[in-house]
């Protein structure tokens, strides 16, 4: 066991992402945003279901945009922090404030087909399937 001087994970300095390539912001989360947006996909018979974790977020934080095939989730959590606590000072706050955004590619899908419902800290999309396309017949003749 390590003692709490070296904090949640020893290896979090060591593994830092100074390049920029972790797809979520630091800012919101600090070092728990690998944690967050976290989705599950569904294929059902007819549609792709999302199921997205966005605990703490309200609905009108988030939205959800369809354009040129991708679908853009974006979540902004803003804080006051010049509010005083009428209970004491705080000693240590890891809520911050800053946005965070995750897109996938769905092809063209209408956006009028798309549902979105947000409860519990999950965000469900439902995303209907595309028509299917038939093969081309062959136009070559077999020569026996």
């Amino acid at each position: 066991m390590l003692p709490s001087i070296f904090g949640e994970n020893l290896f979090d300095d060591l593994f830092r992402d100074d390049f920029g390539m972790f797809p979520v912001s630091r800012e919101l989360y600090g070092k728990h945003a690998k944690n967050m947006m976290k989705t599950d996909v569904r294929e059902t018979e007819d549609t792709y279901e999302l199921d997205i974790d966005l605990p703490g977020f309200q609905k009108d934080e988030l939205s959800v945009d369809l354009k040129n095939g991708y679908l853009t989730i974006r979540a902004t959590k803003g804080l006051d922090k010049d509010e005083q606590d009428k209970h004491g000072r705080y000693i240590r706050q890891e809520r911050y404030a800053g946005s965070m955004s995750r897109s996938f590619y769905v092809g063209d899908v209408p956006m009028e087909a798309v549902k979105a419902r947000y409860a519990d800290g999950i965000l469900r999309l439902s995303l209907p399937k595309a028509e299917k396309k038939a093969l081309p017949k062959p136009t070559t003749i077999c020569i026996e």
